[in-house]
């Protein structure tokens, strides 16, 4: 009998798994793919710390960015960057290869070509489906990290997030800064579009939204080279799950909602998750406790980590939905000074952008701009 099940081999459940294993823990990982990291459904752009967490070699790194530019209507735009790399463009697929290599060097196994079909929460029973046919597995703690449809989730009972976005995005021939990201929120208005670098000669184009994707992408991408050579789709939920533990199981990663509201990147919460369950799965075995008052700690940890940046990104989300391309280039031309942009620059953090949005608000220049588009009131609730 195993420790710890692992549901999905994504970034997360890799993480989760190589955490259990690590500590002595018999670990089990079913993915539903035949191969790890395929098909891919990621932009790819990770953050320096979420890079970090994933504890990879370089070998998955197509390029580093310095910085970014924002470009709204004709005439407004903001472009700043750094010294320093300020995050990597990775190949999804080889960094999930990687990680889940570690895990299964840690000790971990791994039942690739099996998919969760049930969990029964009474008996502490999951039933599959794959390559070995139909199996059902006892468990003492369950980690789910199935994604955004997570079948664990829903046979726990938990509700889904509280949105549901989706994203395109294609690999095009390019010939821009090969340094900067471009975010364009004027092309998705509940939303943004990007362009990725991968090289001076290629880049990622894509754009997520709540209605209208594919329209809004067609039309983003009649401006780019139309040698499209690679395409994908996917879905981002955005918004916590009601809860996240119950019944021998750790809801984790996007299974959980964790992606951030400002990005849609799961990468580094999903890890800090991942690192969060196995901590109390550890306790949990070696106790011979896996009630819910245990598997609470879990809920506690990950909160404290960074449930605040989670809450006020969804707050910022919300605010963003209800500005127009007007207030957009208003926001950006007040932003657009040099003392703000070395600002943004020295203090802009990807996975945590609350510490940013104080400092800014700090700012005479910018009161009355913030004031007017509602910014001043979502933080001062977060403070308060």
């Amino acid at each position: 009998m195993y420790d710890v099940i692992i549901a999905g081999a994504g970034p997360t459940g890799s993480a989760a798994a190589r955490f259990c294993a690590e500590a002595g823990l018999r670990t089990l990982v079913l993915e539903e793919h035949a191969t790890i990291g395929y098909p891919v459904q990621c932009a790819g752009l990770l953050s320096n710390s979420a890079f970090a967490e994933c504890a990879v070699s370089a070998a998955p790194v197509l390029n580093r960015v310095y910085g970014a530019r924002i470009c709204g209507s004709a005439g407004h735009e903001l472009s700043f960057a750094a010294e320093e790399t300020k995050a990597y463009v990775v190949d999804r697929g080889r960094l999930d290869h990687e990680m889940a290599a570690r895990a299964a060097d840690a000790g971990a196994e791994f039942s690739l070509k099996t998919s969760v079909t049930r969990i029964n929460p009474e008996k502490k029973t999951i039933q599959t489906t794959g390559i070995s046919g139909k199996q059902e597995f006892p468990y003492t703690i369950l980690i789910a990290a199935d994604g955004s449809r997570s079948v664990v989730a829903r046979g726990l009972g938990v509700p889904p997030s509280r949105h549901i976005y989706a994203g395109i995005q294609a690999e095009i021939s390019w010939n821009g800064s090969s340094d900067q990201v471009e975010l364009y929120p004027n092309a998705s208005p509940d939303f943004f579009a990007w362009v990725i670098p991968l090289s001076a000669s290629r880049a990622r184009i894509g754009l997520c939204g709540m209605r209208d994707v594919s329209e809004r992408f067609a039309a983003f991408a009649k401006q780019f080279s139309p040698s499209n050579v690679h395409e994908v789709t996917g879905t981002i939920p955005i918004g916590i799950r009601r809860r996240t533990y119950g019944s021998g199981c750790m809801i984790a990663g996007d299974a959980a909602g964790f992606p951030k509201p400002t990005s849609g990147g799961g990468v580094y919460t999903g890890v800090r998750s991942a690192r969060h369950a196995a901590s109390v799965a550890v306790t949990a075995c070696e106790s011979g406790d896996s009630s819910d008052t245990m598997l609470s700690a879990y809920e506690k940890y990950w909160r404290a980590d960074f449930g605040r940046e989670l809450e006020l990104g969804f707050k910022a989300l919300t605010l963003r939905r209800t500005l127009t391309a007007e207030e957009i280039d208003t926001a950006i031309d007040a932003l657009n000074t040099p003392e703000t942009l070395e600002l943004i620059t020295k203090a802009g953090d990807m996975d945590r952008p609350s510490s940013l949005l104080l400092k800014l608000m700090k700012k005479p220049e910018l009161i009355s701009t913030f004031g007017a588009l509602g910014i001043k009131s979502m933080i001062r609730s977060m403070i308060i």
